[in-house]
């Protein structure tokens, strides 16, 4: 795929001291929709006037719309701009978050909470930006920040977005991300230049539409499931269908010049890989935030319920994104000396540790701080590798559209998390007074799935292929070696023999 751009600039020009603060706030922000209702999902039923099995669809249409349109707005980020794409992606959330804020109807409450999920993308086109304005020596770090504020925002808004609960009208959380939206776009206008990279071509509308089939065809049965039922019709009905839109999308997508999402690029080693141990990544982060916070809060006299508060629990989760969030500059300093996968093996192992630790610390509220503090610089590293090996093996004109996919390789972990350990602990749980309370062994066999998880992903990212250069250097060395070559070659004056 041809591009154009203006090169990358000098250190300090066009990318001035504030351009990664303002972009990693923003990627906190967006984590929050994650988290935003986490506090009061047991009440939704109540809030909504609906049943619990519909409630859901408040989690779930988020999850869908981010999960949909972040590997499309990285694609139109490298057609038409990433600070555009970035700005109209808040303003849609800015727009769902006061949708939601005005209404007790399920329905408009859904339709609200989709457009909240558009937000998702900041991530990758924050990360593109970085890669087109920063000077090569703060691009690591950064990135590393970058993708590390989804598990900073989405571990600190729990504490957050409790506080806000437990003391005043719900809606007031909607409010609040309306105005931290509206906040984000300001500083990105004002801070944040154009990236002058430019992928050429079209916006391929069939291969949208077929990627969006599909991954609503996948999806909503991953996470709807365990109401339907894995072996019903609808379920089964749902996979099938989306293996076929999925199958042909592909087909499509390899005969065009100018994809969607270059397939090619995607199947090579670096990239299939890193994809791949995306997904296992997504998948250990969310265990412990499903895990922990229900069991620091049942009642004691469940025997092994730690009977903390709403607020209080949210507290003693919230050191896993504080830790995340500090391990950044450990990663920059590990990454230049060993290499991103280096740093994605040692954060997974950590991750393994920290869960396998944790099978043994679940009896004291203090338990649960150490495996956050264990767990938070584990995912933060893993979570810091991604974008730089997903940079470091695609072209420049490519990088919105490829983080766009990884970014989504990670919300289907997330995904499948949420509907495994879902499942788990439902199948686990006992009745107490009536209602399903999950159990010690379910919350056990939770962090081994998430363990098991960490192995398979190890044994992916110890396959990954030796870190290349970027492909402008690359193409800068053999043009370098090309005239070093034809310098060194004889002349017919001073050797005719070679003529």
């Amino acid at each position: 795929m041809t591009h154009t751009s203006a090169g990358r600039p000098a250190t300090g020009t066009g990318a001035g001291g504030g351009l990664v603060p303002v972009l990693a706030f923003t990627g906190i922000v967006v984590a929050v929709m994650q988290t935003l209702l986490v506090p009061v999902v047991k009440d939704l039923p109540h809030l909504l006037g609906t049943e619990p099995s519909n409630a859901t669809w408040v989690i779930t249409s988020t999850l869908l719309s981010g999960a949909v349109t972040t590997p499309i707005a990285g694609r139109l980020g490298d057609l038409y701009g990433k600070r555009r794409m970035l700005v109209l992606s808040l303003a849609v959330m800015v727009v769902g978050a006061l949708v939601s804020a005005l209404t007790s109807d399920l329905l408009t409450m859904v339709a609200g909470r989709t457009l909240q999920g558009f937000a998702m993308s900041a991530i990758p086109l924050g990360i593109g930006l970085m890669r087109d304005l920063l000077p090569r020596e703060r691009l690591g770090s950064a990135m590393a920040l970058m993708s590390s504020s989804m598990g900073v925002g989405g571990s600190l808004a729990l504490p957050a977005a409790a506080l806000v609960a437990q003391h005043t009208d719900w809606h007031a959380l909607f409010y609040g991300a309306a105005g931290l939206g509206v906040l984000c776009i300001a500083l990105i206008l004002l801070v944040v230049p154009e990236s002058p990279t430019r992928a050429q071509g079209t916006f391929d509308v069939l291969g949208a539409i077929g990627l969006s089939a599909g991954l609503v065809l996948f999806l909503l049965p991953i996470t709807k499931g365990s109401d339907w039922g894995w072996t019903s019709g609808t379920t089964l009905g749902l996979f099938a269908a989306s293996a076929v839109v999925l199958v042909l999308w592909g087909v499509m997508e390899l005969r065009l010049k100018a994809p969607l999402v270059d397939l090619r690029t995607t199947a090579s080693p670096a990239v299939l890989l890193t994809n791949l141990a995306s997904i296992m990544v997504g998948f250990s982060f969310l265990v412990v935030s499903l895990v922990l916070p229900q069991l620091l809060q049942l009642p004691e006299s469940t025997g092994y319920g730690l009977g903390e508060s709403m607020v209080v629990a949210g507290l003693l989760v919230a050191p896993l994104g504080l830790t995340m969030m500090f391990t950044t500059p450990v990663y920059a300093w590990l990454s230049a000396k060993y290499g991103p996968k280096v740093t994605l093996i040692l954060g997974m192992l950590i991750i393994a540790i920290g869960y396998g630790a944790g099978l043994g610390l679940m009896s004291a509220p203090w338990h649960s701080l150490v495996i956050t503090v264990i767990l938070g610089p584990g995912i933060g590293l893993a979570y810091s590798s991604l974008p730089a090996l997903i940079v470091g093996a695609v072209p420049a004109s490519e990088t919105g559209a490829a983080g766009g996919l990884n970014t989504l390789m990670r919300s289907i972990g997330a995904s499948v998390s949420s509907a495994v350990i879902g499942m788990v602990l439902a199948n686990t749980a006992n009745a107490v007074d009536g209602v399903a309370v999950p159990t010690l062994h379910g919350f056990r066999v939770s962090f081994l799935i998430a363990t098991g998880a960490m192995v398979i992903g190890l044994l992916m990212a110890l396959f990954l292929p030796r870190a290349r250069p970027p492909h402008h250097v690359r193409r800068a060395v053999r043009a370098r070696r090309a005239v070093q070559t034809q310098s060194s070659e004889p002349t017919p004056n001073n050797a005719p023999g070679a003529w």
